[in-house]
């Protein structure tokens, strides 16, 4: 249940905010092998005064955050990587202006299906990747 955030400045079109939320999504299935339909995405904009980068970086940089379950091994995390990077040059993105930050909270964190701890919950897939 990877929840997602992809901050980038304002301009794109709703199109390709779509692309760039799917090329997000298929990522992580590829990665982390969560089922398809697990999908919890959002998408921040800003004015270019309100999100700086370093000198270098064009205005198309993209800061993609994840707050994930833990249990993902370093290998998934390359292949989620990869995927994504590949998956933004389909798009004519240069993967080079997109950083991924992922933070994995413990499952007694989260709170899901109803009031439950996650950790009480049969996700009905594997963490351990």
């Amino acid at each position: 249940m990877p929840q997602v955030v992809v901050h980038m400045r304002k301009g794109r079109t709703p199109g390709q905010k779509k692309s760039i939320l799917d090329a997000v999504h298929g990522a992580i299935v590829d990665g982390f092998k969560t089922p398809d339909t697990d999908r919890f995405q959002r998408v921040l904009e800003y004015e270019p005064e309100d999100f700086e980068v370093s000198q270098g970086r064009s205005p198309d940089f993209l800061l993609i955050e994840m707050t994930v379950f833990p249990g993902r091994t370093l290998a998934a995390k390359r292949v989620l990587y990869r995927s994504l990077a590949d998956r933004l040059l389909g798009l004519g993105l240069d993967p080079a202006e997109c950083m991924v930050i992922v933070k994995e909270n413990p499952l007694e964190n989260w709170g899901i299906r109803g009031g439950q701890a996650a950790c009480d919950v049969d996700l009905g897939y594997k963490l351990n990747v």
